[in-house]
């Protein structure tokens, strides 16, 4: 038995079934992970059950239930059965306070499915359960009760849709650009007196533009009023106690009767859902609404971190392999480039905003927007400083994975070319380089899965938890890279941590997620893509 105990430890097979059991593990375990991920943001979307809960008390409480746990029994020697309590979604906070209340199940008396139950998704305030008392357009009762009332809700919505939109894109948009040229005007103004210039042709012009603008802005401030003062319908729900809810049909996004629902009802209503998340803006302290900006953020920030990384780290890769002479030196430089991937990732934060905010980004603002001071341009976090600091954070990844991969190069392939009389700056770059590129794309991969995960350093250089305006749009110079943005990372991080209302957010947070991952996954995938390719041109190339 020792001596078969000894052959297996030989031929190492212990360490086979090890290695094996340990693989198994961290498959089982990321999958459940991505499983939980998926159950959870997949059911923040699909539309639940409205039940009415008679409690022993006399009182009911309308809503979803969206967990269960067991009650813990602590300092009870006795033993005694198993008690459950539920969390129902009830809605209304503006009417209790919260959206959600834990009810023990031995209070429950009874349990109803009302047929004429409603669920509203409201502009403020979350959602709203209740049934449809009345609807009325001024002083006019234009329908009474949920069914009727839904039909005609339903047949005003997309017209009170399409002047939200009117009045959003006038509101933000139109007024917005002028208020923008306004500035810019007072800014030139500004600049121009700072000079010594009050008078002339420069000034007069730009004074000549105010009152134009000016016009333009009451214009359409009296458009946007008539629009909102048009909006005259109202819903008057009524709540399971009775109590009345007057509500505007413009501060209603969507309203549905979800107990009757079909399976291919849920289905539509779970795309139509997944669709307004992905396409919309935050709303409600980011726990409601979509991501729009946070993806738009975080995809600019990716792309524009690797072409500012990969460049730095390929060239600094590239000396150091191919042009430096190898001694106590470039060994140091290599050694400590490799030690630049351990920093934690918050120092480099530090970094950015010490360097590129406050040095560069406030030069910057002293030499070219002095009219602006003492409101910071440049000088303050921006897209631009979170990138270069992403950038800073992965390059020496990039330096060490297309090291490698030079490394892996055939020396007899540099000799062959310059026997044949290239340059070798003509080796490396028709010769090396197109053989190296799969390994670059590869640093390129880990350098970008890690910058879309990352937020320390982007708290402190730019990221915020709302912005305003996304770092492009169709105001000049178009694109501005020194406005704030959001992330998907730092989102999951406000709505999960940050959040007034914990219960609301943790669907968003899950939702977030999972679209981070997937995120991830699609740029791999690209880089993967590109880099499987390149290797199947070279490999053609070289046969």
């Amino acid at each position: 038995m020792l001596d078969v105990g000894k052959k297996i430890w030989k031929r190492g097979d212990l360490f086979i079934w090890m290695t094996g059991a340990g693989l198994a593990l961290s498959l089982i375990m990321t999958t459940a992970l991505l499983v939980a991920i998926v159950v959870n943001a997949a059911g923040s979307f699909w539309p639940g059950e409205v039940r009415i809960l008679n409690l022993t008390d006399g009182s009911s409480i309308l809503g979803m239930q969206v967990g269960r746990e067991k009650i813990p029994n602590f300092g009870s020697p006795d033993e005694k059965p198993d008690r459950y309590r539920v969390q129902i979604k009830k809605a209304n906070r503006d009417i209790y306070g919260s959206d959600f209340v834990w009810v023990d199940e031995d209070t429950i008396k009874t349990m109803q499915v009302p047929e004429k139950v409603v669920v509203v998704e409201r502009r403020e305030w979350g959602y709203f359960f209740g049934f449809i008392k009345e609807i009325r357009d001024g002083d006019k009762v234009i329908a009474r009760g949920t069914t009727e009332g839904l039909k005609v809700v339903q047949n005003l919505l997309p017209d009170v849709e399409a002047r939200n939109k009117q009045i959003k894109k006038i509101a933000e948009k139109e007024i917005g650009a002028i208020n923008y040229k306004l500035e810019r005007v007072r800014l030139k103004l500004k600049k121009l007196a700072l000079e010594g210039v009050t008078k002339g042709a420069n000034v007069d012009a730009l004074n000549q533009e105010i009152p134009e603008w000016q016009s333009q802005y009451n214009t359409l401030e009296k458009k946007l009023h008539e629009l909102r003062s048009s909006q005259t319908v109202k819903i008057v729900f009524q709540t399971v106690e009775g109590r009345e809810k007057p509500l505007a049909l413009s501060q209603v996004l969507d309203i549905y009767n979800p107990n009757p629902f079909s399976l291919l009802d849920k289905i539509g209503h779970f795309i139509k859902r997944a669709y307004n998340f992905f396409w919309d803006d935050p709303r409600e302290a980011n726990t409601e609404g979509g991501v729009f900006p946070a993806i738009f953020g975080t995809v600019l920030m990716v792309l524009m971190m690797s072409l500012l990384a990969t460049p730095l780290g390929v060239l600094a890769a590239f000396y150091l392999r191919e042009y430096a002479r190898q001694g106590t030196m470039i060994s140091i430089v290599r050694i400590s480039a490799n030690n630049l991937a351990g920093v934690p990732s918050i120092v480099f934060g530090v970094f950015g905003v010490g360097f590129f905010i406050y040095f560069i980004g406030g030069s910057i603002d002293q030499m070219f927007f002095p009219e602006a001071l003492p409101s910071p341009t440049f000088g303050t976090g921006g897209i631009l400083w979170a990138s270069l600091t992403m950038a800073l954070l992965t390059v020496p990844v990039v330096i060490v994975s297309t090291e490698e991969g030079l490394a892996a190069v055939p020396k007899g392939i540099r000799e062959a070319s310059i026997a044949l009389g290239a340059t070798q700056f003509e080796t490396i770059w028709r010769v090396v380089l197109p053989a190296v590129m799969p390994s670059i794309l590869t640093g390129l991969i880990l350098a970008m899965a890690r910058a879309a995960g990352e937020v320390a350093p982007l708290m402190i250089t730019g990221v915020v938890k709302l912005a305003p305006s996304l770092p492009i749009d169709g105001l000049w110079p178009f694109i501005h890279l020194e406005r704030k943005f959001m992330h998907l990372g730092f989102h999951i991080y406000d709505v999960g941590f940050q959040s007034p209302n914990v219960d609301a957010a943790r669907p968003m947070v899950f939702a977030t997620t999972l679209l981070l991952i997937l995120m991830v996954i699609l740029l791999n995938m690209a880089a993967i893509f590109l880099r499987n390719r390149l290797r199947k041109q070279l490999t053609a190339s070289a046969v």
